[in-house]
């Protein structure tokens, strides 16, 4: 369960300050349903903008969100579905989009879920300490921004290595920027710089690796708002066959929790870059899916419920941007009759949303998929934080041709095999599980009771988890009731 006792000073301390700077919190609920959110709110948030630091924003932590820049209320939840031209397989691919939240990423939501109940509890006071976003790019952004909205000063950590155009979004927003050596696999390093904040009395960590929060909003909120759009976009005779994601924080995986939960019998893939096979057989590297933190087994990962390890080899992602981001490579497409709605959505892919999106396409092949299977999966965010990566591949190739949009194409996505996958036994399973030992236990504090309960005892820990949503929503309440602003509405 996550910590939700109260601390009274620091809660009468974030209560005063949510009056003064007028937040109102929504709750998991009104993430899930915005529908439900007042009417005066929703009025209000026909003036501001998506990514305007407002505290009104943080009633667009939600997959609903109109695809508009300003202005925009809430419809039916984000995705779009590819079809076989564009794919290869048979099988529809579902992937939610994460671009309409603000910040243009869900990882918004993921730090909202451990942000809140820390401050609705007191635990985490806002007129003194300071609040630690370590990451590998966009769960620091999305804390740095729900620490604006809501008051609070924030120190984001990130590797190096990442693309110009995160730092360059911080620099507006965060209170502080920590770069820490190399690239996405280097999660050492931040949790080294992480170890060493943790030592000042002022500072409180909210690792996306470990928050029991980071798995509640993905449980509560994204597998919801995936089920929505199976049951919008599935025709006749079509079934959820399963959900893959790859690897980050695991906070999306817990979507697919939800997915088996709702659909039973559903199958649960979990991707890595091949460059870094952990999960595949033990392995370590470095490699260019930003996003994906690596060398570890996230504390949050329930593996006992995730049945296929998929492995993406790094040039696929690459090639496949710059497919996506030039014009020869659209009409090359195009050419190739994939339709042109699909061609307009290509921006909405990021980095590991196009690993996503093969992911998917190789658990359609591994399985033999049909045209009525649905695999599900998200784009965490899109091409606006790439444009940076896409001009690095144009310096190191030159320009792109239409041959060069054929060769990725047919190799980079049509070509995709079953290589390098590996359907999880139980033995497998607890192997994976048992990595967590090396980092958690011996290196962030956790106790071998707490690894073996995550493993043992699934009711008291991944269900008290998913059921924390009731109680936060509940504080949430009380919160905003003694800040007294809806009131006023």
């Amino acid at each position: 369960m996550i910590n939700l006792t109260i601390n009274e000073k620091g809660r009468a301390h974030n209560i005063e300050r949510a009056r003064e700077q007028k937040i109102i919190i929504p709750t998991i609920a009104q993430m899930r349903n915005p529908e439900t959110i007042p009417e005066a709110i929703k009025e209000k948030l026909t003036q501001v903008g998506m990514w305007d630091v407002n505290p009104l924003n943080l009633f667009r932590i939600t997959w609903k969100n109109e695809p508009k820049e300003s202005g925009g209320l809430f419809g039916h939840p984000n995705f779009i579905v590819l079809p076989s031209e564009l794919t290869g397989v048979k099988a529809k691919i579902m992937l939610m989009v994460g671009k309409y939240f603000p910040t243009g990423c869900h990882k918004v939501g993921a730090s909202f879920g451990c942000l809140v109940p820390r401050l609705v509890t007191g635990q985490f006071d806002s007129s003194w300490q300071r609040a630690v976003w370590p990451s590998t790019g966009n769960y620091c952004r999305g804390g740095a921004f729900n620490s604006k909205l809501l008051g609070c000063h924030s120190i984001a950590i990130l590797p190096k290595g990442m693309s110009r155009e995160r730092f360059e979004w911080l620099e507006t927003v965060a209170s502080e920027i920590i770069a820490t050596p190399g690239s996405e696999s280097n999660v050492k390093e931040i949790f080294d710089k992480t170890h060493e904040l943790e030592q000042e009395p002022d500072c409180m960590i909210f690792n996306q690796f470990a928050e029991m929060g980071n798995y509640m909003w993905h449980y509560n909120v994204t597998g919801n708002a995936i089920a929505e759009a199976f049951e919008l976009m599935k025709g006749e005779g079509d079934h959820l066959f399963g959900a893959v994601f790859t690897s980050g924080s695991a906070g999306t995986m817990a979507s697919g929790d939800r997915v088996k939960d709702l659909y039973p019998g559903a199958k649960l893939g979990v991707g890595e870059a091949l460059q870094c096979p952990t999960l595949l057989n033990n392995g370590f590297g470095a490699h260019r899916i930003e996003g994906i933190g690596d060398k570890h087994v996230p504390w949050i990962h329930n593996v006992r419920n995730t049945d296929l390890v998929v492995d993406i080899d790094d040039e696929d992602s690459q090639k496949v941007l710059r497919l996506f981001n030039e014009p020869a490579g659209l009409e090359y497409l195009r050419s190739a009759g994939v339709p042109e709605d699909t061609i307009a959505s290509l921006s909405l892919f990021g980095i590991s949303g196009i690993a996503n999106m093969l992911c998917a396409i190789k658990m359609a092949k591994y399985y033999e998929l049909t045209e009525h299977d649905v695999v599900a999966s998200v784009m965490t965010d899109s091409a606006v934080m790439y444009s940076s990566r896409v001009r690095e591949l144009q310096e190191q190739d030159g320009p792109y041709t239409r041959e060069m949009a054929a060769v990725d194409f047919h190799t980079h996505i049509l070509g995709e095999k079953t290589d390098n996958m590996l359907e999880l036994t139980y033995p497998e399973r607890k192997r994976v599980h048992n990595l967590k030992y090396y980092t958690w236990v011996e290196q962030q504090g956790k106790t071998s009771d707490e690894l073996n309960a995550q493993w043992y005892d699934q009711a008291g820990t991944w269900d008290s988890v998913k059921a924390d949503a009731d109680r936060v929503d509940e504080l949430i309440c009380a919160f905003n009731e003694e800040v007294g602003l809806l009131k006023k509405l």
